[in-house]
This record gives C-alpha cells, structure tokens and sequence, in this order.
C-alpha cells in the first residue's frame, strides 16, 4: 500500500526530471533553471505531504474510550471527515475520523498525533510570519511569506499568525532557567521608553484626555509649528545583563582639554562589558508593569541577592520611583546611576547660553565640567555654572538652559556618583536600552505611515525583543508544545 501511495508525487517529479532533458530547458540560463525547478518542486514536495496525509488515512484505525476532558465519551465515528492545511508547500488536505457524541464538539486524535494549528495555517507558515512580520511591514511580510510559500495568505491572516505567534513569550521566560553567575558579577538593570503612533481608540486615557483637550490641530492634513500629535502610546522596554566589573578614572571616559601638547594620552580602559542581555518590551503594559518584569528576571538570576545590581536611567523621575519601589518590595539594594550622556546634554545646554556662537571653548568647557561631575563633583559645576551665569549678568530664571542644567545637577546628586561607579567598576552609560529602543521601536513600529493597533504593535515589540535575545528558536519548540497542550491534551481527559 506504501508503495502505491506516492505514486502521484512520483509521476510529478518523473515529470520535472523529463522537462529537464528537453529543448526548452536546455536553452534557460541558470537564473530561469532556479525558478523552474523552485516552483516545480514545491509541487513536488506538496504533493509528497499530501500523499503521506492520505496514507495516513488509510490507515487510521480506530480509537477505544475516546473521552473529552469533561468526562462524556465519543460512542460514535465518522470517517473521511476533512480540513484543509496550507502548510509551506503549499494547500493539503488532511483526511480522518472523527469521533462524535450528542451535544458535543467532534475530537480528531489523528490531528493531535500531527499537532494540527487551531486555525488553517501549520506552525511552519506561522513561524515565517512572526520573522517576517517582526523585520517589516506585515504588507511586506505577506507578499514575502506567499513568495517563499505559495500558502496564499493574506496581510490580516499575517498579523493575527504574528499576534498569535507572541502569545506565549511571556510564559516561555518566566519558566527560562537563567545562567549561573559568580557574586562578583554585576546584575545590570535598565528601563526606557519611546511612543508609538497608535489608533485613537488605543491611546491611554491621560493621552487621549490631552489630545481631545486640544480641540484638534489647525490644519487637516499637518501639524502647525508647535503642535503635538497626541497619538503616541508609549512602548516601555526593559533590560538585565550581566557584566564582569570594570574599574576606570576619569580620564578613561573624558580626555583631559588641559594636556600639554607634547603628552600623549593614556589608553583607555573599556568599561563593562554586558553579556547574557535580556531584553522586554511592551506597548500593552504599564511602565509599571515592565519595571516589574525587570525585577521579576533580575531576582530570577539572583534569587539571593548576593550580586550587586546597578540600574542605569535617562534621569526620569517616574523610572526612578518604580525602581526605588520595587527594590524596596524585595529588599534588594539597587544602586541607581544616571547615563553620564545625559548629563553632558545639559552641560551642552548650559555651554552654549554661556559662550557666543562660534566660541571655540566651549568643547573644552564641556569637557571640564564633566570631568568634574565623573570626580564626583555634581554639585560643584553646579556652583560654577551659576556663578558664570551671575558674572555675565543673566539671573536665575532668565535662562533655559542654565536654569535646567543647574537644577538637574542639584537635584540627581544622589544619582551623578560617578566616582564612586567608576571605582567600583560599574557601566555609566545606558546604551544597551538606547540601542534596544532604536531597534525594537524605531526601526519597526516607527516606520513611515504605520498607525498601530494594540494586540499588533504588542506582538511585534515582543518578536523583536524574542530574536534579540536570540531565544526564537528555543522559544518556538516550546510555543509548538504549547500549542499541542492548548489545542489538544486539554481536550482530553488524562488517564489517571
């Protein structure tokens, strides 16, 4: 019988071998053999997959004591009972028995036996549509998936393979077994966020009570000077990694302008170096919530808390209160620094109200004050800052720029200890979430035209953060084992 039932895939490839000894092949150039050959075996191939199907048909033998998990027996079958598949190759049919009873929804344990998707598309063509619909558009990710496929999927069938294909990320790291760390190893946390254009009916409250409070913008079809979309939710992303301690001074982060012009600069030493990176994201979920799931992956590798954590922000007082908050939940020290980036763009603010355009010294000015902010002196420059501004005759309040950069100074001091994160070999900047807001959000949901829907643009911030990690793969085989639990062992009644 096994013999007889890929017969028909056999006379298709018969039929490819023999189109290749013809005139009209023996005249294509390798480009057109490729496109031949990839269409023509596809066929192949799909047949092959349905000829198997239909072997398996044949012999399905039926099953005993078929009963759903509330415990009502399937006393009845029904055989030839149909579904289609479109799998890479291409559409099949699968053929099996059903299993009946009175009042209840048919079984199909052949389909269990194959791991049969709940919808129509297999696990092959959803998985190409998570990577494809996480690196571009989902209209491109369709046209790509039907290009390599042939499974004729359309854009809103892409995006809800893609939705469906995130659900489980949340679970597959709450159950990943993180590696072991020696104590000496940092434990590195970082939040950011960075707005996404959503439908309106998707904006959080306070952004949609803001946007309406506008009474509209002044033109139809843009914005005027100074106005504000108010169409943006905000995507906050989170981060842990581990890094070895990597001590430095003050001349490994800012040259010194002062140095005579015969000295040659010392090598600098690199700062910490971030293995193991963890990355989160979420449109769906509060700031909150994401500082949470940060916290919940930092203790998870250090459940002890015996490592020293350092968790580095842009300087915004909400991130500081929900990491303050959840140290003080679980009891864990957390040392809090602010990227040192962002606190030379205040300086640079500063700079420019106190030199005159084209002033050549004011990078040497910059580069000053922030050697002495990295001494540990935050509240120092601060000083001096004022006392230029004093001398040259601008008063407090009178000045953006001043006025910003002295009252972040004053009020981040317990945040700018520098000196004591370099001693201690800790990174001082936060490039890693920088990095990971620019390729998560930017890169994706901020393309050019893109209005996101919530369940979308959450798939997709998930996907992308998944493969950066690069856990896809790992995380795919256990999606799969989901799928199995979700759309057929609870369908079943376990045996005792």
């Amino acid at each position: 019988m096994a013999g007889d039932a890929f017969a028909a895939s056999r006379r298709l490839f018969e039929q490819v071998a023999a189109d290749l000894t013809g005139p009209d092949t023996a005249a294509m150039t390798h480009s057109q053999l490729e496109d031949m050959l990839g269409a023509a075996m596809r066929e192949v191939t799909r047949s092959l997959f349905q000829d198997h199907l239909r072997l398996r048909a044949l012999t399905e033998v039926r099953v005993a004591d078929v009963v759903d998990v509330r415990g009502v027996e399937r006393t009845r079958i029904e055989r030839g009972r149909t579904r289609i598949l479109g799998t890479v190759f291409g559409k099949v049919t699968a053929t099996r028995i059903a299993y009946r009873g009175t009042g209840v929804a048919d079984l199909h344990p052949a389909d269990a036996v194959l791991n049969m998707p709940g919808g129509m598309y297999s696990q092959g063509v959803a998985k190409l549509a998570a990577i494809e619909a996480a690196r571009g558009s989902f209209a491109e990710a369709t046209q790509r998936v039907n290009a390599l496929t042939g499974a004729g999927v359309g854009y809103r069938q892409v995006l809800e393979l893609a939705v469906d294909a995130a659900a489980d990320i949340d679970a597959f790291y709450d159950a990943l077994v993180p590696a072991p760390c020696t104590t000496q190893t940092l434990q590195v946390l970082s939040v950011d966020g960075k707005g996404v254009v959503t439908r309106p009916e998707t904006l959080r409250e306070a952004t949609a009570k803001a946007a309406a409070a506008k009474g509209g913008n002044k033109l139809d079809t843009r914005l005027s000077s100074g106005e504000k979309n108010g169409r943006k939710r905000m995507a906050t992303l989170g981060t842990v990694y581990d890094a070895e301690p990597a001590v430095r001074g003050v001349d490994d982060v800012i040259a010194d302008p002062d140095r005579a012009g015969g000295e040659v600069d010392p090598e600098r030493r690199k700062g910490p170096k971030a293995r193991s990176t963890w990355l989160c994201g979420s449109v769906e979920d509060t700031a909150a919530e994401v500082v949470k799931a940060v916290f919940d992956q930092a203790e998870s590798r250090d459940p002890g808390h015996t490592r020293t954590w350092v968790a580095l922000v842009d300087g915004a007082p909400h991130q500081i209160d929900l990491i303050n908050e959840q140290a003080a939940a679980r009891g864990v020290a957390v040392h809090i620094v602010i990227d040192i980036i962002h606190v030379l763009e205040y300086l640079w603010g500063a700079a420019h109200a106190l030199h005159a355009t084209g002033d050549k010294t004011i990078e040497a000015w910059v580069a000053r004050a922030g050697r002495t902010i990295l001494a540990g002196g935050a509240a120092v420059v601060a000083e001096q800052i004022t006392g230029a501004a004093t001398a040259a005759g601008i008063s407090a309040g009178k000045n953006k720029g001043i006025d910003d950069a002295v009252a972040y100074l004053t009020n981040k001091a317990d945040y700018l200890r520098y000196d004591t994160a370099l001693a201690a070999g800790w990174p001082i900047a936060t490039g890693i979430i920088e990095g990971a807001c620019r390729h998560l959000v930017k890169d994706r949901l901020d393309i050019t035209g893109a209005r996101w829907g919530l369940a979308g643009a959450e798939a997709v911030l998930k996907l992308r953060a998944l493969r950066s990690n690069g856990d896809f793969d790992a995380y795919w085989t256990w999606h799969e084992d989901q799928e199995f639990t979700r759309n057929h062992q609870s369908r079943y009644r376990v045996a005792a």
